[in-house]
């Protein structure tokens, strides 16, 4: 039997919306990373809700793509 590994689109049409991801896509003059909750994905494109700001990326520009663990909790200020 052999078990083959999803790509990473299919990886991302078949997460579920709220699953925290890292998505590495094709950008001008390189590649780039994503980080953050998978908001939606269709035919074409999936979104992503990183600390700054919605990343809406075309599949055909994703490299890789796997779902990461929660993020540490956020360190109070010193002082």
């Amino acid at each position: 039997m052999s078990l083959t590994t999803p790509s990473p689109a299919e990886f991302l049409a078949a997460a579920t919306a709220g699953t925290r991801v890292v998505v590495r896509y094709r950008i001008d003059g390189g590649l780039t990373d994503a980080l953050g909750l998978l908001v939606a994905c269709d035919d074409g494109h999936c979104t992503v809700r990183t600390r700054q700001a919605d990343v809406v990326i075309p599949l055909e520009l994703v490299v890789a793509a796997k779902e990461v663990p929660p993020a540490p909790p956020r360190r109070r200020p010193r002082g």
